[in-house]
């Protein structure tokens, strides 16, 4: 898969039934030696993208569940969140 076959693509989280974000507002956690991608960095935000909180979601490769043509599904577990 290429990276801009992930690009427009929703990050719902299972657990929360929530949207966090959408892949191109995202940042990606690269591997600079494999090149492999470690994690999605997804910005926090509040009122559909209108407030910033500041804060960002690190969602680590292996707690993606499912990549599908419209959402990338996580499950990603509370105390794991950074």
């Amino acid at each position: 898969m290429k990276l801009s076959d992930l690009s427009g693509k929703e990050i719902v989280d299972v657990k929360r039934a929530e949207r966090l974000g959408v892949l191109g507002q995202t940042d990606l956690e690269i591997n600079e030696q494999t090149g492999q991608i470690e994690a999605l960095l997804i910005p926090t935000l509040k009122w559909f993208g209108l407030r910033k909180q500041g804060n960002e979601v690190r969602v680590p490769w292996r707690h993606i569940k499912k990549i599908g043509n419209d959402m990338i599904i996580i499950d990603i577990p509370e105390e794991e969140i950074e």
